[in-house]
């Protein structure tokens, strides 16, 4: 069974940086769209970046420059990079992979980011 383990949330101040971690076990990396979503409280959940098979990239529009996703497939591990974090920027960040081939949409357990102002 194909599992998703987020880590590398926590508190920093507004301005810091974060690098969440999804590890993938189980899974041929690159049949997948990997991706990022957060859900502040009362909010829907939103896509923050994917990253697609063929490597190529998409974001949320206001998060363009200051997030960046990335992976490592000989690591099955997909990163986040968040940058001149807001306290906006709160919520529970999930990973996500979806797959190209199959309906299958797996997701992990989330990992807490707060931002403080």
């Amino acid at each position: 069974q194909v599992q998703l383990v987020e880590s590398g949330g926590g508190l920093v101040q507004s301005g810091g940086s974060l690098r969440l971690s999804c590890v993938a076990s189980r899974i041929i990396f690159n049949l997948y769209t990997m991706g990022w979503y957060r859900q502040a409280a009362g909010k829907q959940r939103e896509l923050v970046a994917s990253v697609k098979y063929s490597g190529s990239t998409a974001y949320e529009d206001s998060l363009k420059g200051r997030f960046a996703i990335s992976r490592d497939i000989a690591k099955s591990t997909m990163y986040l990079q968040m940058n001149s974090l807001k306290p906006e920027d709160t919520a529970v960040y999930y990973c996500n992979a979806k797959s190209d081939v199959t309906a299958e949409d797996i997701w992990g357990q989330g990992t807490q980011v707060t931002v403080s102002s």
